[in-house]
């Protein structure tokens, strides 16, 4: 990572809008976006898709994945092997196992260097669980966004409900609440916010007001390049 481009790391639990959130400052800003639980969720639907379960395959499957981000009408379409699969890795199941198999330190490390290639001119805003702590620990502004677990779901649930997918709200978080207890309690990169952060409770904000004030924390940190 070049210490001249300008990196924003936008970490914190599951729900709290880091991508939705990433994505419009990426558009407001014109740098490029990294959504790496995707990554982890793509290799998650391919072991699911083979049924790997051992530590030597899913560390190969996260080495030799052939992914491509397309911006596409103001959204991130992900694309594995040249399939379009931006839905599928959103599936509740495939970020249930994206969970376990983050928690393999030959995963992470696997997925390490594909990350830090993200850090290009003009800029990158980097989204995830340990992009201010493991990923990018330079990075120039970090925030950790975090929602209640009851406001993360409800999100989730208009979501999925939106997609016209069936989905039941306690199950939701019951599901955020697990997922929160594994990102935090693993030995390899636990879910926590960088002793630099600036800590954005968002359970009470709109996506606009987030937006907003990243963009202030951004101009005070980076000055006019971005205006």
């Amino acid at each position: 990572m070049s210490a001249s481009v300008p990196v924003i790391t936008l970490d914190g639990p599951g729900g709290a809008g880091k991508g939705t959130v990433c994505l419009l400052l990426a558009n407001k800003l014109g740098w490029h976006m990294l959504d790496s639980g995707s990554l982890y969720r793509l290799t998650a639907l391919e072991a699911l898709r083979k049924d790997v379960r051992k530590e030597p395959q899913l560390i190969e499957i996260a080495k030799k994945m052939d992914i491509e981000y397309v911006p596409v009408k103001g959204q991130l379409q992900v694309l594995l092997d040249g399939r379009e699969v931006t839905d599928a890795i959103r599936a509740e199941a495939v970020g249930s196992r994206a969970s376990e198999i983050a928690a393999i330190a030959g995963v992470r490390q696997a997925l390490l260097e594909r990350q830090r290639a993200f850090a290009v001119a003009p800029g990158l805003l980097a989204d995830g669980r340990d992009m201010g702590t493991v990923v990018f620990p330079q990075a120039q502004l970090k925030i950790f966004l975090t929602a209640s677990p009851e406001e993360r779901a409800k999100r989730r649930y208009k979501q999925l409900k939106e997609k016209g997918i069936d989905a039941n709200l306690p199950e939701l978080v019951a599901e955020l609440k697990a997922r929160d207890k594994r990102d935090c309690e693993r030995s390899a990169a636990p879910l926590k916010a960088a002793a630099d952060a600036i800590l954005l409770d968002t359970t009470e904000m709109s996506i606009e007001q987030v937006v907003e004030q990243v963009m202030q924390l951004a101009s005070q940190r980076f000055g006019s390049s971005v205006a």
